[in-house]
This record gives structure tokens, C-alpha cells and sequence, in this order.
């Protein structure tokens, strides 16, 4: 049946896209921090009438994972070990790029291929922004996957991504494949007639359906996020209020375009604050959410430990984007993969990783001379963007606060330093895996959390015990500030369990009443919630589509 299974896929996509050798597949089965698994193919449609086509042949005899850019942290676009009860294709969309402008560019149509930055050239013509501009966590990241693993951004104001629109294929109850356009736009009444009209965005505006009870994003985020004395955090991935079919699938329907809103850019400012205590950023934090006439546009923390870690390990990430843009970051990293992979086959895993670090010591540092100065000051440091019009305001408020309070201070960032300290928090959490792969005798691995706290929470630096302290080598704390979801990386000492470690901190997290994962799908970490599950079910019935994330079942029906 496998043999026969290839074959066909051959045909539909052309021998050269339908991957087999382990070589070849690396890239794809391996998750970018965690996971990896066994396949049958990974296989890449060029149309999305091949993907449909790719879908007719391997469902349901195949498990279907749908993977966009594969640049999640918790194995969620990944097989994940060796005991499937069916062969696991991976439908990769990497060639199916595609931006349709719609509704004067306050809308677009994006194809599973589209990625972050694809979407935020298209946009910028037009003075507006998609929902995440430079992911918080990776660079090269897709729209879809945003959409179907409860992203949450970095972007105050936005919230997770989501949409009700949108257009995607399911295996029914009856194991019929069904394609169910939920876009709003009339495409036409057959998957073959409606798919070819949208790859060839042969629509007018006459077919797009503008009915204001379908949502393209997350309305109420804005008000939530500022609700600061709420006992519940302000956004989470199992939230059953924010899971509408594609939105929260985490690839359990296979999603071939969705609709999003996008946004007007602002004019805006940076300012970067340093402190001693938490209490300096906790006051900011509410002052802000509460007496500023307009939200904060980004907030984003970091620590000491990972401000230290990210300018050494995630420095050759910030001088590739500073001198090449972010649109050519998943090809280096592609070629980095290949590369590793060739080592690891000589047992020279972390080579490449060492040999950069090792250049990377003939550059200078690449961090403005404020910013360093106020990581010898302070253990805290809180980098936020401001819209122009509040820029008063905000300055006249941290003036008079730290007059007050000579814990901290603050200073207003020219245009260079506001861009370079964005720059310097996104590559952080890159630099965690970099130090791993460098110090591969001494760490076991990472153990990478994804926390959402309570919005009234005013301790939110966390104290562990000294059975977990003293089997980490070090603690990297990040994170969207305002919306009080922070990113925890422990590097994980040689010999110790970093699964076990991870269900320890589970209980820590739990007893402080903080809901995780935040913003990443739940992959093969997490548990998922009832919620979620429940989500799951509705969406694939058969267990058909990236079966076992969130510690599921991986049997056929449910193993019902």
C-alpha cells in the first residue's frame, strides 16, 4: 500500500516533491526545538488543487500533519516517535505562497504557504500591518500556523490570532473528505471549481460576503488585556471562547486560505526601562492598561540571564537580520539544517553551532551602549512602544515615578535603539537552543514553558525551590509584558530528566493559577484541556489529522 501510496503522490506533485530518504526529510519531521518522528513522505503540493488531490490519496489509509514554516517550539507540526497505527504523510506548504488584498487592503486572503514578513511587504503600500509582525519566538514564521496554533503575538492591541473565515478540508464522520469554504467569498460549488478560483484570486468584490457577524480578528482582546485586577489570565491556548473551527486547530482540519483583518500603522516611539524590583514594572504595567487613552502597542520583558544569553548565543540571528532582512532567515536556516544533518551522520552534532559562535567573537557588540549600560544596573528590563500622540504622557508618568522610586529608570530610544532592543528580545529565544547545541557535554536539553499569568498578579517573578535550582544552569525569562505571558527556557543540566523537571514546574504553575501553554499550540508537551480536546473531535472525528498532540490518542476513531 506505501509503495502504491508514493506512487500516486508522484504523479499529482512531481517526483522532486515527494520526499522519502531520511536526508531529505530531516528538515520536516524534526521539530525546531522538540519532537521528531518517523514518515511515509513529506510531500509538497504547488497548488492548492494538489494539495486537495494529495489529500484524496492518502486519506483515510495515512495519518495527514499538515506543517507550514515548522518553526514551533513544541512539536506541534511534527510525528512525534515511532508507534503510529497508519503511515504519517507530512503536507508541507511551503510553495503554496499567495497575499490577496481585499476590501481596500483592511482585509486579506492568505494561502497556507503565506508567511509573516510575505504578508507585512504586501501590506505596507498601504500603511497597514497583519496581526503579528516579527514573531516573538521565531522568524519566518506562517500566517496559517499563527491562526491554527492560538499564536498570540507580541502586539498589545491584537490579541491571539484568529479568524472565522476561513476555507478547509475535513474528514467527516463517514469518512468522506469534505472542503467547507467558510470564507465568505463565492468561489463556486465543487472543491475543484472553488479552489482553482481562489489560487487564481478570480473573484470580485461583488462575491465577498462583509457580514459583520463573522469575525476576521479577535475584537475583544483590547478590552480584556486591560481588565489588570481579573483573577484569570488574559489569553490562554485552551480558551474555549477563542476556538472557532481553523482558529485553535492545531492541524486537526487541513486549512487551505483564511481571511484576517489587518491594521492602520501607527506612528510610535520606544522607550527602555530598567529596574531592581518588579514593582517598578508592575506599577508601569497598570498605569499604562489603565489611565493611557490608547493601549500600548507592544510591551515586551527580558532578563538579565537572557538579555546576556541572547546577545552571545542569539547575536549571528541579529547581525543576519540586520544585514539580510528576515525574508531570507527559513532559507539559512534550511541550509543550516542540511548541514547538521551531513555532521550528525560523522557524529559532529553541534559543530556548525560552535564554528558560528566561534566567528561570531570577531564581530563587535552589536547592542546599543544604553542598553548594555542598563544591563550592568538592572536584573529587569522592559522595552515599550508607545503610539506617538502618548509619548508625553508616558514620558512625564516614568519622570515622575522614578523620581519617586530610585529603583529603576528610563530613557526615550532613538529610532536605531528602539529597533535594535525589538531585535535584541526576538532573538532570544533562539539563543537558548544555540547554547545548548554549543554546550551539548554539559546540557541535557531545554525545558521550554509557556505561561500565561493572572492579570492582577503583582509577583509574577517566580522564586523556584532548590531541588529544581540546582539542576538548571540557567533560567532565560521573556515575554509580552502587558498581556502577562511570559516565555520560561531552563537549560537543563547533563543526567537530569527534563520531562520530569517539566512536570514539577506544572505543579509550581498550577499552584499560582497560571493556564499554559499561552500561545503555542500544545504539540506533543502539553496536555490538552477538555476544552481543546473537545475542539479536536468536532474538527476530525476520524483521528485523521496530526493525531496524539496534546497527549491524545493516536488510534484511528479515537480508539473508539
Amino acid at each position: 500500500m506505501s509503495t502504491q501510496i508514493i506512487d500516486t503522490l508522484k504523479q499529482i506533485v512531481g517526483h522532486k516533491h515527494v520526499l522519502t530518504e531520511d536526508n531529505q526529510t530531516r528538515l520536516y519531521r524534526q521539530g525546531k526545538r522538540y519532537g521528531s518522528g518517523d514518515v511515509l513522505a513529506v510531500v509538497q503540493p504547488a497548488t492548492l488543487l494538489e494539495q486537495w488531490q494529495v489529500l484524496k490519496a492518502v486519506v483515510p489509509q495515512c495519518i495527514v500533519i499538515m506543517q507550514a514554516a515548522n518553526t514551533g517550539l513544541t512539536g506541534g507540526s511534527t510525528p512525534f516517535g515511532h508507534d503510529y497505527d497508519r503511515p504519517v504523510v507530512i503536507l508541507s506548504t511551503t510553495r503554496l505562497k499567495g497575499v490577496q488584498l481585499i476590501n481596500r487592503a483592511e482585509q486579506v486572503v492568505c494561502l497556507p504557504g503565506a508567511t509573516l514578513n510575505e504578508l507585512e511587504k504586501a501590506l505596507a503600500p498601504h500603511n497597514r500591518e497583519p496581526h503579528s509582525v516579527i514573531g516573538s519566538s521565531c522568524i519566518g514564521a506562517s500566517v496559517l500556523g499563527g491562526i491554527c496554533n492560538n499564536s498570540g503575538g507580541a502586539l498589545v492591541r491584537r490579541g491571539p490570532a484568529y479568524t472565522e473565515l476561513a476555507l478547509y478540508a475535513r474528514l467527516n464522520e463517514s469518512n468522506e473528505l469534505e472542503l467547507v469554504n467558510h470564507l465568505g467569498i463565492a468561489l463556486g460549488d465543487t472543491p475543484e471549481e472553488i479552489l482553482r478560483r481562489l489560487s487564481a484570486a478570480d473573484y470580485s468584490a461583488e462575491d465577498i460576503d462583509n457580514d459583520a457577524q463573522k469575525q476576521a480578528s479577535d475584537k475583544r482582546y483590547a478590552h480584556d488585556v486591560k481588565q489588570v485586577d481579573e483573577n484569570t489570565p488574559a489569553r490562554f491556548n485552551n480558551d474555549p471562547t477563542r476556538l472557532f473551527e481553523a482558529s485553535g486547530s492545531a492541524g486537526k482540519v487541513c486549512v487551505f486560505a483564511v481571511r484576517l483583518d489587518t491594521f492602520e500603522k501607527v506612528a510610535s516611539e520606544v522607550f527602555y526601562i530598567g529596574s531592581s524590583t518588579q514593582d517598578d514594572l508592575t506599577a508601569v504595567r497598570r498605569y499604562l492598561l489603565k489611565e493611557l487613552p490608547n493601549l500600548p502597542i507592544a510591551g515586551e520583558y527580558i532578563h538579565r540571564t537572557a538579555y546576556d544569553i541572547g546577545a552571545e548565543y542569539g547575536k549571528d540571528t541579529f547581525l543576519f537580520i540586520e544585514k539580510f532582512g528576515t525574508d531570507k532567515v527559513p532559507q539559512a536556516f534550511a541550509l543550516k539544517a542540511k548541514i547538521d544533518g551531513v555532521l550528525e551522520r560523522f557524529k559532529l552534532k553541534g559543530l556548525s553551532d560552535k564554528v558560528i559562535q566561534c566567528l561570531m567573537k570577531f564581530f563587535p557588540n552589536h547592542l546599543p551602549e544604553r542598553m548594555n549600560a542598563y544591563r550592568d544596573l538592572y536584573p529587569h528590563h522592559l522595552i515599550i512602544r508607545i503610539e506617538k500622540k502618548d509619548v508625553e504622557q508616558v514620558q512625564n508618568f516614568l519622570s515622575t515615578y522614578f523620581k519617586e522610586h530610585t529603583t529603576g529608570d528610563f530613557f526615550l530610544c532613538t529610532a536605531e535603539e528602539g529597533r535594535k532592543a525589538f531585535l535584541h528580545r526576538f532573538a532570544i529565544a533562539g539563543a537558548a537552543i544555540r547554547y545548548r547545541d554549543c554546550h551539548l557535554s554539559e546540557v541535557e536539553d531545554i525545558v521550554a514553558l509557556d505561561i500565561a499569568l493572572r492579570r492582577n498578579d503583582r509577583e509574577w517573578e517566580e522564586e523556584l525551590p532548590e531541588e529544581l535550582n540546582k539542576d538548571i544552569i540557567h533560567k532565560l525569562y521573556y515575554g509580552h509584558f502587558f498581556c502577562h505571558v511570559f516565555h520560561q527556557d531552563y537549560i537543563v543540566r547533563k543526567g537530569v530528566d527534563p520531562l520530569a523537571m517539566e512536570h514539577k514546574m506544572w505543579h509550581i504553575l498550577d499552584g499560582r493559577g497560571a493556564e499554559y501553554p499561552a500561545e503555542h499550540n500544545v504539540g506533543h508537551l502539553y496536555l490538552a484541556k477538555a476544552a481543546l480536546i473537545n475542539h479536536y473531535r468536532r474538527l476530525d472525528p476520524t483521528n485523521t489529522f496530526n493525531v496524539g498532540i496534546g497527549h491524545t490518542t493516536r488510534k484511528r476513531n479515537w480508539g473508539e
